[in-house]
């Protein structure tokens, strides 16, 4: 099973401002992503700005890590593993990373975040909370350089959901864009990685 110990129940406690996990669920997984947000320019000058068009990631199962420590050391490791997974190309990760791919993360249109957790479940996610990541432990980018991380997200569910309605990114690292789509093609990917949580009943 995916579920890490009942130990870990809520990853934004004492962090942040997201609104906390529905009371009548429970944490069906842990993961860390690593991928590419997205995003396009109309032109390549600085009159215009990067626009989302969504984004991909490989989802694995963070289980493994957690559960033979306690819960203040699990969320501890939970919190320093985006900024560290971030430096590295996902092909080196799913090669050598002693963690399971879970599932898959990407956009099934311009406004449905979706969550393939194969037999765990499915999230078509609709955002529910947004803030801005936190400066303390977040990371720019890959090798501590880039445009910042990308925000904090609680996700609730869309119709075709399966087994899973909520979810959160947290502890971010990377995918900004540049302010300006200045010297920038028409469609240019930035590297990031987050935990992600998901819940259902």
């Amino acid at each position: 099973m995916p579920v890490t110990s009942q130990k870990l129940t809520n990853p934004i406690a004492g962090t942040t401002s997201l609104p906390s996990p529905y009371s009548n669920f429970t944490v069906k997984a842990i993961t860390l992503g690593r991928g590419t947000q997205n995003y396009t320019c109309a032109t390549n000058t600085a009159a215009s700005k990067p626009v989302s068009i969504g984004a991909i990631a490989t989802l694995f199962n963070a289980t493994p890590l957690l559960l033979f420590v306690s819960a203040i050391e699990a969320m501890e490791i939970l919190s320093l593993l985006p900024s560290y997974l971030v430096s590295i190309p996902l092909s080196t990760l799913t090669a050598t990373l002693p963690l399971d791919v879970l599932g898959h993360h990407y956009f099934a249109d311009p406004t449905t975040p979706s969550f393939d957790l194969g037999s765990t479940g499915f999230l078509a996610g609709a955002k529910a909370g947004d803030i801005a990541a936190p400066k303390a432990g977040s990371s720019p980018g890959p090798d501590g350089k880039g445009n910042g991380a990308v925000d904090w997200l609680e996700l609730g569910e869309k119709t075709g959901s399966v087994a899973l309605g909520q979810g959160y990114r947290v502890w971010t690292a990377g995918g900004k864009p540049p302010v300006t789509c200045a010297g920038m093609g028409p469609t240019f990917e930035m590297d990031y990685s987050a935990q992600y949580w998901f819940f259902g009943q």
